[in-house]
């Protein structure tokens, strides 16, 4: 293995914390990584890791090392890229991570279009609800729906979606269809929301009169941690559900959900794209970032 290739070993290791993981990324043997590590070690006679049972660390060393390194392999990477067959082709894995109905009501339907024009490209998608750190699991870029927590990613924003107040018509027909949020108090349901990131149920949202958040606390029977199930709970009439309309408007459209409050909603969320700095010139994920953001342009508000 040549000093590069012991190089990106290295980086990999150090970014995931674990040689299996690094292996795993690198579709390369443990014992492959662990050799090139200790070659690498003793080439630049410094050690670069604490190993222990549980994890891997940096030390001293091997962060100065892994800062150097970095521009490094992406400029290579950049290189790389560069003398494609066609200009606008690129090759190569990119793994990716997005919400689970932004998986299967965007991202799925129209992949056979972005891996024709890249047939040489592989995608490994991942879906998740909750916060994941990218590095350690060897994710390239995520798409984050809502505020957000982690400031060590690059952020890039893609505009923001609306939020629409739902229940399925059968819930309205035995409880009755809430006006104002006045109406919510005591006789109604909603399907809880268990945030992502703390566990907790989050509180029912709307916009004042002047344009400040207000936060009700609705009675809820079933609590759920992803969007899927929140779906199928509001469509099963277990209560009122707030969602994104790109999530149900062919729900709406068939008459399997009803909008009620329209002038009540809650604040539209921001739609993030995030990556680690050491992605941020790779042309994969430039080019699915394109791809990405003409997916969201129907969804997002003007």
């Amino acid at each position: 293995m040549d000093r590069f290739d012991q190089y990106r070993v290295f980086a990999q290791v150090a970014e995931m914390g674990s040689f299996i993981k690094a292996a795993n990324a690198l579709d390369a043997p443990r014992a492959s990584v662990s050799a090139a590590i200790q070659q690498l070690e003793s080439q630049l006679g410094v050690r670069l890791l604490h190993r222990t049972t549980r994890q891997v660390r940096l030390t001293a060393d091997g962060e100065q090392l892994l800062e150097r390194v970095r521009p490094l392999l992406a400029e290579v990477e950049d290189i790389d890229q560069l003398f494609q067959a066609s200009e606008r082709q690129v090759s190569g894995r990119l793994s990716i991570d997005v919400p689970s109905r932004v998986a299967r009501r965007l991202v799925a339907p129209q992949l056979p279009g972005l891996l024709r024009r890249h047939p040489r490209l592989q995608v490994m998608l991942s879906s998740t609800d909750r916060a994941i750190d990218l590095v350690q699991e060897g994710v390239d870029c995520a798409v984050r729906i809502g505020a957000l927590h982690d400031s060590s990613l690059v952020v890039r924003p893609l505009g923001s979606i609306s939020l629409i107040n739902c229940a399925s018509p059968a819930y309205l027909r035995e409880h009755g269809e809430p006006l104002q949020p006045g109406d919510l108090a005591g006789g109604h349901w909603a399907v809880g929301y268990a945030s992502p990131r703390t566990g907790r149920e989050l509180p029912w949202e709307f916009l004042a009169d002047d344009g400040g958040a207000q936060q009700l606390q609705l009675r809820s029977r079933v609590v759920v941690n992803n969007a899927e199930s929140y779906i199928a709970c509001c469509l099963a009439g277990l209560g009122l559900i707030q969602i994104p309309r790109f999530d149900v408007q062919h729900l709406l459209d068939a008459g399997e959900l009803v909008e009620v409050m329209p002038a009540a909603r809650a604040a539209s969320m921001p739609v993030s794209l995030l990556y680690p700095h050491r992605r941020q010139r790779s042309r994969r994920l430039a080019v699915f970032q394109e791809w990405f953001e003409g997916l969201m342009a129907s969804c997002v508000d003007a």
